[in-house]
């Protein structure tokens, strides 16, 4: 079975069921965890809590893991690179990536003077592309897989 980018995993649909359960509390009418869970099930299309469970992936989609080989463009410059570090950020949207370059990347556009970076650590969403632009209006971070 394959899984779009768009597919909620299971801590996505637990968090959305507390998050249920804590708003039902909150107005006088309390409802259990399991009733939660199935009441949040059905909203995302599942006949009931144990068909969501037994379909839906454990963990977030991530565009890239730790020890993939990647390529593209830093603040406009293009590299080729090692993912050494990736972080689920708290939106559950958003990954903060770190990237060793193969060759030092000039990220300064001028012509009197230089600045090489060697590692960046930047925001992607879960496309491989920064939420942050540059000055010229392009991602600050674009990456894929080699």
């Amino acid at each position: 079975m394959s899984f779009s980018l768009d597919t909620p995993s299971i801590q996505t649909l637990k968090s959305e069921a507390k998050a249920y359960r804590d708003e039902r509390a909150r107005t006088g009418e309390p409802i259990t965890h399991g009733a939660a869970l199935e009441s949040i099930a059905k909203a995302h299309g599942y006949r009931d809590w144990n068909t969501a469970r037994a379909m839906l992936p454990e963990r977030v989609a991530s565009p890239v893991q730790v020890g993939h080989r990647v390529k593209g463009t830093y603040l406009g410059q293009n590299f080729r690179g090692l993912v050494i570090g990736v972080q689920l950020l708290s939106d559950m949207q958003h990954y903060q990536v770190t990237i060793k370059f193969d060759e030092p990347v000039d990220v300064v556009t001028s012509e009197l003077f230089s600045a090489f970076r060697q590692r960046v650590t930047a925001t992607v969403g879960i496309n491989g592309v920064s939420p942050a632009h540059t000055s010229n209006g392009q991602p600050q971070l674009r990456l894929s897989r080699e």
